[in-house]
């Protein structure tokens, strides 16, 4: 959900989930400022996760952007997940224990790791009760302090990497993303509003669950499609030929999806972003039988990639900016690799595979 970030101090700004405003790399990356696979503009920064894994001692951070353009929105070619991570260099071992101490009460390093499930554990997070009330009165302060920042960050990040380029020669100006992949520069790249992104468990909700709402909803869904989701799933195999039986069943299992959907996230209306590593992803419309074979392999070391995590369907009222950008989706699935490889001393982002499922309410206009 959006809100104000953590109490107890600052941790970098690379290791802040937040939406919009410009990406933070990590120390031993260089940024990046990718461009859209399909019209070639320059993407739109959504979402920063900082995730790193239980066991793992590298930092570990996960960047989305998209494109902008209409055409491109449901596209995968519009859209790029780059993973990041860094080892902080070791330091003597005073230094290191206090600096160790200090970081794991400035941002938690478990926010995202398996002991969270599917939303992570906040210590500073509100109770559910008060959770639409936090969103009151402090877009205005958050987002305003955030631009700073992201202004300051974009330039100092410019002026590092030139002058590193310039003088030392020691980055690496050749090593792509990913084959194939352009670059645009931070200035030509739109920007969304930023906000910091407060994490809560989901099982926090399980008290507060309004089956109201969601009868409200598929009723306004049924109405609007024209279809009584009873009736469907009792004729379902009642038709005259085969053609229909098959129409009948496709527009079954299209209703339970969205209907599971709908149900699952009734829990928080709120949600923006569902994470559980290694876990099970909440399709917003029926996906391919096969859809585990069209997951590629990570490109750097051929492991399997699993599932991460999902932006979801509220986000995108929350991408605000002051022209008229905006991306409209379903719900963006990301898939990491599951050993998440990264090479001694590499120094670009390594780009994962997303899909993209529209809002099933997008294609009554198309």
């Amino acid at each position: 959900m959006v809100g104000p970030c953590r109490g107890g101090g600052r941790g970098p700004a690379w290791a802040t989930n937040k939406l919009g405003g410009s990406a933070d790399w990590v120390p031993s990356v260089r940024p990046r400022c990718p461009r859209c696979g399909l019209c070639g503009a320059a993407l739109a920064h959504l979402v920063q996760v900082y995730c790193p894994l239980e066991g793992v001692p590298c930092h570990r951070l996960a960047n989305v952007f998209a494109c902008a353009g209409k055409r491109c929105w449901g596209a995968p070619g519009g859209w790029k997940v780059l993973r990041s991570q860094y080892l902080e260099p070791q330091r003597k071992e005073t230094q290191d224990h206090s600096v160790k101490q200090k970081q794991e009460s400035n941002f938690a390093a478990k926010d995202w790791c398996d002991e969270a499930d599917d939303w992570g554990v906040c210590d500073g997070a509100e109770p559910p009760a008060c959770a639409s009330l936090q969103l009151l009165g402090l877009n205005e302060a958050v987002s305003s302090s955030s631009s700073r920042e992201m202004e300051c960050t974009s330039q100092f990040q410019q002026l590092c990497l030139s002058e590193a380029t310039d003088e030392s020669g020691s980055l690496d100006t050749h090593s792509p993303v990913s084959e194939g992949m352009a670059t645009a520069t931070f200035s030509s790249a739109p920007v969304f509003q930023p906000f910091y992104i407060s994490v809560v468990d989901e099982e926090d909700y399980a008290g507060f669950l309004d089956t109201d709402h969601v009868d409200k909803l598929l009723k306004e869904y049924q109405q609007r499609e024209g279809v009584d989701l009873e009736q469907l799933m009792s004729e379902s195999f009642a038709g005259e030929g085969d053609n229909e039986k098959y129409e009948k069943s496709e527009v079954k299992s299209r209703d339970y999806t969205f209907h599971k959907f709908m149900k699952r996230i009734s829990v928080c209306h709120e949600q923006i972003l569902r994470y559980s590593w290694g876990g099970q992803p909440l399709f917003i419309t029926c996906p391919p039988a096969n859809i585990d074979k069209d997951i590629p392999a990570c490109s750097n070391c051929g492991s399997n990639r699993i599932f991460e995590f999902q932006l979801m369907p509220a986000l995108v009222s929350m991408l605000q900016s002051d022209s008229d950008l905006s991306v409209e989706f379903g719900t963006v699935l990301v898939y990491t690799c599951e050993r998440s490889c990264w090479p001694t001393n590499h120094q670009t982002p390594l780009e994962e595979f997303v899909i993209v499922q529209e809002d099933p309410d997008q294609r009554l206009f198309k």
